[in-house]
């Protein structure tokens, strides 16, 4: 019999290369947000909200991604080379076909942002940048859809690679036209934008390349006649998909609407969230390497039907989650404002007032981080069995029925500014953590057969 330490050894071997290629993408965003506050608060200010409105458009992309991991996990435990192939096939399509649709987004990203109330400083410095990052989605969301391919069939580190080797290029590319280094122009904010599609089209080609020609992976022909459709794959993959996408949707778009009220209080608070964020979002990818390990075991025993193993599974990623939890509340409560200065210049005449804020914010992020890493985890859970739409609503009420109306309460008619809009957050959070943990326990964790595949 498997015992829960063979479980928590095989989430981790699973998990830590997906961990690792989290982290490196996040290294990416961070280096971003380092960059640009070494240039100016401003630009930091900017790229913040543009990397976020980003984000928003990119996660809707990244739920159709996101299907093809339990689907592929499920055919390839059956031996079903054929099915691994169609549902990949018609990610991808899905994929490209969402990036098209998604572009007028960020051509006309600057009267979006002027109608949420953002200064026109503000706006037009984040146009400038998602004008120019807009044209990385495609390989955004290619990517996300080899990675899912790739993890659930156990070659998840040569992600890692691919992504770390991202990262580092990334950091390169900023270096130079950000700052007009080498004899390049100093582009500054269309700098990093231009740095960020070139890492994202180089790891998508990179994944692309290691899916199609890897020796064990060839027989899955993925590229062959790509051009046919094959609508039944692209309606399961669709099926599946589509409340994910709505699920990271609802809260990816609660931090946009916190980003636009911290934005009405003014560009240092806007500044000190965009940085409290990026600290938070590194801790938060160990639990999104952690979550998609989780999917993929959980898939694998609830397509078995082994209730006892789902079980095991589910035990053992929830433990090694809670262990990251309680380290980063110890790191964020002891060491706040070391943490929120690694992204200021020492001679920028705000850091004093950013850092203050900052680390005022990382204090309500100590509750945050344990209220996010539980929804994540139960989620990941939940996709492993195919469950998508419940959590969707769940997500829906939690984030925009509870959550953004208490960061407004908590942070205007009540007067805690920012923590206050954070606190609310918390709030959101904590409620979508508890309601789909109770429906993955109640549920699929006693009979396997309870969930509803998409």
């Amino acid at each position: 019999m498997t015992t829960l330490p063979d479980h928590m050894r095989a989430t981790l071997a699973l998990g830590l290369p997906l961990i690792g290629g989290m982290l490196a993408q996040i290294a990416i965003q961070v280096t971003d947000t380092v960059m640009m506050g070494w240039y100016g608060v401003p630009e930091l200010a900017a790229v913040a909200l543009g990397s976020s409105y980003f984000h928003v458009v990119l996660i809707l992309g990244m739920g159709f991604g996101l299907a093809v991991m339990p689907m592929v996990a499920a055919a390839a435990g059956n031996d079903d080379r054929r099915q691994v192939r169609r549902v990949t096939r018609m990610g991808l399509w899905i994929a490209l076909i969402f990036s098209a649709l998604a572009m007028p987004l960020f051509l006309f990203s600057g009267q979006i942002l002027r109608a949420l109330g953002q200064t026109e400083e503000v706006a037009s410095m984040a146009q400038t940048y998602l004008r120019i990052a807009g044209w990385g989605i495609a390989p955004a969301v290619v990517m996300t859809v080899f990675r899912s391919h790739l993890s659930a069939l156990d070659h998840a580190r040569v992600v890692l690679w691919a992504v770390l080797a991202g990262a580092v290029a990334n950091a390169g590319m900023n270096w130079v036209l950000i700052f007009g280094n080498l004899g390049a122009p100093e582009l500054g904010i269309a700098g990093a934008a231009i740095a960020s599609i070139g890492t994202q089209s180089v790891i998508a080609l990179a994944l692309a390349l290691h899916a199609g020609l890897h020796r064990d992976l060839r027989q899955d022909t993925l590229f062959a006649r790509f051009w046919n459709p094959d609508w039944e794959a692209f309606g399961q993959v669709f099926r599946l998909g589509w409340p994910i996408a709505l699920t990271l949707l609802s809260e990816s778009g609660l931090f946009m609407a916190t980003l636009v009220m911290m934005g009405w209080i003014g560009p240092n608070p806007l500044a000190a969230h965009g940085i409290a964020i990026q600290i938070c979002s590194v801790t938060f990818m160990v639990h999104i390497g952690l979550s998609q390990a989780a999917t993929v075991r959980a898939g694998r025993a609830w397509g078995k039907g082994d209730v006892e193993n789902l079980r095991m599974a589910a035990t053992a990623a929830l433990i090694l989650s809670a262990g990251m939890v309680a380290l980063t509340i110890a790191g964020f409560m002891l060491a706040p404002e070391f943490l929120v200065g690694l992204f200021l210049d020492p001679h920028d005449p705000l850091r004093p007032e950013i850092l203050a804020l900052g680390a005022s914010l990382l204090m309500v992020a100590a509750l945050f981080q344990l209220a996010d890493a539980g929804q994540v985890m139960a989620l990941g859970l939940l996709r492993g069995v195919q469950d998508t739409r419940a959590p969707m609503v769940y997500a829906l009420i939690a984030y925009w029925v509870l959550g953004l109306p208490a960061a407004w309460v908590i942070g205007f008619p009540l007067g805690f500014g920012a923590p206050g809009i954070w606190a609310g957050l918390v709030v959101g959070l904590g409620f979508a953590a508890v309601m789909m943990m109770t429906r993955f326990w109640r549920g699929p964790a006693r009979r396997p057969d309870l969930a509803t595949p998409a």
